[in-house]
């Protein structure tokens, strides 16, 4: 690992469920990139570890911003590095009273944030969404119980029906069913 000055800003996530393979195919994406890149990158991926390596991502720029006083706008990731954790193993039932063996590898991912001295303008903004505090949610689901009891119900047309046109139908849906069929 590298020597951790002071310009530089470590996070580490520990006991993953997500096996390494997994886990580097998304860090290898992000490596070298400015954090508002990173970030853009890792909200558009489709990957289920995307998320955590978002989260830990978020608590490493907080911890740089709030415990290093380090220039958000400088960041950028100089290091990520993806570990195998420990293995939990499982057996699965196989044919003739066998037992297979079952590994659910963990990982441990290590992300080093560094400061570059140029200031790179960032090419995506990212919105994120406001928190509805919860008083405010509790008046808005309020609001939405009573515009649906002021809607009037819609009307409903009766419509007569005869018993023969009904015989019909279900007739036609047996010989369409039948003729649909594959032979056998």
């Amino acid at each position: 690992m590298t020597k951790s000055n002071s310009k530089e800003q470590i996070a580490k996530l520990r006991y993953l469920r997500i096996a390494p393979r997994k886990v580097r195919l998304v860090t290898n994406v992000v490596k070298k990139l400015s954090i508002n890149e990173a970030e853009a990158r890792l909200l558009t991926s489709p990957k289920r570890v995307a998320e955590p390596i978002l989260k830990l991502l978020r608590s490493a720029i907080a911890n740089a911003k709030n415990n290093k006083q380090m220039e958000i706008n400088h960041l950028f990731i100089k290091e990520i590095k993806v570990d195998q954790g420990p293995v939990i193993k499982r057996l699965m039932p196989r044919a003739r009273g066998q037992a297979g063996m079952i590994q659910k590898k963990e990982s441990h991912i290590t992300l080093i944030l560094a400061e570059s001295n140029k200031l790179k303008a960032p090419r995506f903004n990212i919105i994120k969404p406001e928190r509805i505090k919860k008083t405010e949610f509790e008046k808005i689901k309020k609001q939405k119980e009573t515009d649906i009891k002021k809607e009037k119900p819609k009307e409903t047309l009766k419509v007569e029906t005869k018993k023969t046109e009904i015989k019909s139908q279900k007739g036609q849906g047996f010989i369409k069913r039948m003729f649909r069929r594959k032979s056998i």
